[in-house]
């Protein structure tokens, strides 16, 4: 004979999924409101201008900077295996990431096109910024640098030495 469940006792067997504490819904709702309040500001003044602008980054990205940096980094991990050294990929897509994050935020005022907007709104010089994005660049490889030399290093001492 089969058992029937009563429907209380499917309900209870339909496993609930983990909400967190309530510490974290909490957050998460501050963090819902905080960004509705946000698009609510950011589209009052040009909602289509604002739309357009998503719109044409969403496929800026996806059409030409995804096959610009894929194409980058196929390159460099074949030269890299060519030499028998694919390990060293990382220490070159780390800073070239975090490089290339930081110009794409800053763009505007490391090209120099809105140094004058950014006087105004902020009160603050707007020239600069494409020799300091220059300087955090080379401090981002040349630490990676350092370290695939203090890593290169290690290996050789922990290598036994060898016998002739």
């Amino acid at each position: 004979m089969k058992r029937h469940m009563s429907l209380a006792g499917r309900l209870s067997a339909v496993r609930r999924p983990p909400l967190g504490s309530p510490l974290q819904i909490l957050l998460l709702a501050c963090s819902f409101a905080l960004a509705g309040y946000a698009g609510v500001r950011l589209l009052a003044g040009d909602w289509f201008g604002v739309t357009l602008w998503f719109v044409g980054a969403a496929l800026l990205h996806d059409l030409v900077l995804v096959p610009l940096y894929a194409g980058a980094d196929r390159a460099l991990a074949r030269g890299l295996s060519a030499v028998g050294r694919r390990e060293w990929t990382v220490y070159v897509r780390v800073p070239a990431a975090l490089s290339g994050l930081l110009l794409l935020m800053w763009f505007p005022l490391i090209s120099g096109e809105m140094a004058d907007r950014y006087r105004s709104a902020a009160g603050l010089a707007g020239n600069g910024f494409l020799a300091r994005w220059l300087v955090i660049t080379s401090v981002l490889f040349g630490g990676s640098a350092v370290l695939l030399a203090l890593r290169l290093r290690r290996a050789t001492k922990e290598r036994p030495p060898v016998d002739h």
